[in-house]
């Protein structure tokens, strides 16, 4: 106890060592001389000589293999590997100082002692093991602790097994595994029964009155987890993932440096029953172009702008600079990032608008970023078409102002949010955006490298179906659709941030990225799959009602404008969109319809003016009317239905 107390716990497994090594000594000593003629020593003084030098070198030798850094309760068949070889090391070593001293009753006496030590050693831990795991599970069972079921008998569900087992805050008892694998099927892993995954599951879950289904698989598809999600739910269960932390999940970049992933047991997630596999872009050469730079991120503070923040953090910036309007926002993103690199990152708040031309100037002076990510803009589609001159002001002439500054200033790289609601635009935060990629892809002939990204949603963003589908849901419902045949395309903050920057890595002069999304998903889907996380029936537990579309939104969203100059790069989630650019002097003579347009539109308080100017400047802009009539041909709805 008193060793316990110290946290000497390598000292404590060293005394254990100790004692067995006694034990076997002093055995060897007595059988030695009752029963084997041929070991006894000369002179009672040689084999405490020997004894002394074996102790000394397997010890030294378990020391140098790291034996005693292990926690003993733990100890899995690598470590006992690992301290086999050093005792084999030890007694190549000590048999030659007690050969020479006792000769061949010497070496004898090294062989047997080094034997009887590694398998006792080894045995001792394997006993400690056992009893500290049967210690627990009975501590379990008269705490009533849950009965719990895993699916997949394979390393990951053993690990999770084990963990249950042997923590004593543990709540839960594994009480059998669950796996597709006929091989596995009938036999026992740590003494537990191996079932199938059939029409009999539940009534075998009732037999073994389990409470919790835990899903334990490595690299688990979004398919796979949505199979196995309908398959519990449809017997009563609401299974759990044994998986990293949600809190661990935003960080879509992973560094060299970065440990390997703690896992938990959470909840599903809408994100696990996604269409498809999420996406992993971090490379080496992302890592190098951030690593050492200022890097300046217009907008930090929304959902994009935050995750891009902290994405960027893990890589190591000579300074990161976050520049919002929204002060609670940029707020909550310094705190989060203060509490975890506790002062080791070099971070820098300031507020502003992307619309004040001084303000820019002030905080581009300041800082003199390497790198900008502009990912501030007005992104709400309802709220923009009600507001149209205030979706110019800030998106388009937000990112004139911050693309001027970025070249005034000596700014490398600029790289450029935009959307898929860029393409063919039925509304004015959609045009808006576009006419920001042509502000930067006209600027191809300077010194700093602009380059646009358009992708489709986020999901979880602020604002977006998400969390207005969770508040629904947690109200009673019901959940509102515009539209039952409604799609878009998705993909998680975390991996659209990285692929964001791994484009920027990427980037030349005036390119226009495209992220591959995947395939489109029925929004419809989403609200059956969210109302089925909650452990609730879609149609009589929540309602699922159709309000109709709003102004300036269409039935689908498309990524690229002409799919003939789409070209492929080294990551096969990007592609280059070689549309050909604008010229610096039409995109002014563009800005110039539009600030007059604004000046119209505020004398007269109408928006028609606007939308009127929009169509003249961005001539892919179409009444949502017209594209919604064509949607039963469009390609992406097709997608959508076969993979409804």
């Amino acid at each position: 106890m008193i060793l316990k107390k110290l946290g000497s716990r390598k000292l404590m497994l060293c005394v254990y060592d100790v004692g067995i090594f006694a034990i076997i000594s002093l055995f060897f000593l007595w059988f030695s001389n009752i029963f084997g003629k041929m070991l006894v020593y000369s002179e009672p003084s040689l084999f405490l000589i020997n004894t002394a030098i074996i102790f000394t070198v397997c010890m030294l030798s378990r020391f140098i293999f790291g034996i005693y850094s292990y926690i003993l309760r733990y100890v899995q068949i690598s470590v006992s590997i690992r301290l086999v070889l050093a005792d084999v090391a030890a007694g190549v070593i000590a048999v030659i100082p007690c050969g020479l001293i006792g000769r061949s009753v010497g070496v004898w006496h090294t062989g047997l002692v080094m034997m009887a030590f590694d398998i006792a050693s080894i045995l001792a831990r394997l006993v400690y093991q056992y009893i500290y795991r049967q210690k627990n599970i009975s501590v379990g069972n008269r705490e009533k602790s849950l009965k719990a079921a895993i699916v997949g008998a394979g390393q990951l569900g053993v690990l999770l097994a084990e963990d249950l087992l042997c923590r004593k805050d543990s709540k839960y008892t594994p009480v059998c595994f669950m796996d597709k694998d006929t091989q596995k099927n009938g036999k026992r892993v740590l003494g537990m029964n191996v079932y199938p995954l059939s029409d009999k599951t539940k009534a075998v879950l009732k037999n073994l009155q389990v409470d919790e289904v835990f899903v334990a698989i490595p690299a688990l598809s979004s398919e796979k987890a949505k199979e196995l999600f309908e398959f519990f739910s449809a017997i009563g269960y609401t299974p759990k993932l044994y998986d990293a932390p949600v809190s661990d999940m935003t960080s879509g970049v992973k560094t060299r440096e970065a440990k390997s992933e703690k896992r938990v047991i959470r909840e599903f997630k809408i994100e696990d029953l996604l269409f498809r596999d999420q996406i992993n872009a971090f490379s080496e050469e992302a890592e190098s172009c951030y690593r050492g730079k200022t890097v300046l991120v217009t907008g930090g503070g929304g959902s994009i702008g935050s995750e891009l923040c902290r994405q960027l953090a893990a890589l190591k910036p000579a300074k990161l600079v976050i520049f919002d309007i929204y002060e609670n926002n940029a707020y909550d993103i310094q705190q989060e990032l203060g509490r975890k690199y506790q002062g080791e990152l070099n971070l820098v708040v300031e507020i502003g608008s992307v619309r004040d031309v001084r303000r820019l100037d002030m905080v581009f002076s300041a800082h003199r970023p390497d790198i900008v990510f502009h990912a501030a803009a007005h992104k709400h589609v309802p709220l923009m078409e009600s507001s149209a001159a205030e979706a110019i002001k800030n998106n388009v002439f937000g990112t004139y102002n911050t693309a001027c500054a970025a070249e005034r200033y000596g700014v490398k790289k600029f790289i450029l949010i935009s959307t898929d609601k860029a393409v063919n635009p039925t509304n004015v935060m959609g045009a808006s955006k576009r006419l920001c990629e042509m502000i930067v892809q006209c600027r191809n002939d300077g010194d700093t490298e602009f380059v646009a990204v358009r992708f489709g949603n986020v999901l979880g963003s602020n604002g977006s179906v998400i969390p207005l589908f969770k508040a629904q849901i947690a109200e009673g419902g019901p959940i509102t659709l515009t539209d039952k045949g409604i799609i878009r395309y998705f993909m998680t903050i975390p991996e659209a941030s990285s692929l964001v920057m791994q484009a920027g890595a990427m980037a030349k002069k005036g390119e226009l990225f495209v992220l591959d999304m995947g395939n489109p998903v029925k929004i419809h889907d989403l609200a059956i799959n969210m109302i089925k996380l909650s452990g609730l029936e879609p149609g009589k537990d929540i309602e699922i009602k159709e309000i109709g579309l709003r102004p300036g939104e269409k039935l689908f969203e498309e990524l690229l404008i002409k799919k003939e100059l789409l070209t492929k790069t080294e990551n096969k989630k990007i592609f280059i969109e070689k549309d050909k650019p604008l010229t610096r002097q039409q995109v002014e003579e563009k800005l110039a319809v539009l600030k007059k347009a604004i000046d119209e539109a505020e004398t007269s308080g109408s928006a028609e003016t606007i939308r009127a100017a929009l169509k003249t400047v961005v001539d892919t802009y179409k009444d949502a009317a017209e594209v919604n009539a064509r949607a039963s041909e469009a390609e992406e709805i097709k997608k959508a239905q076969q993979n409804s």
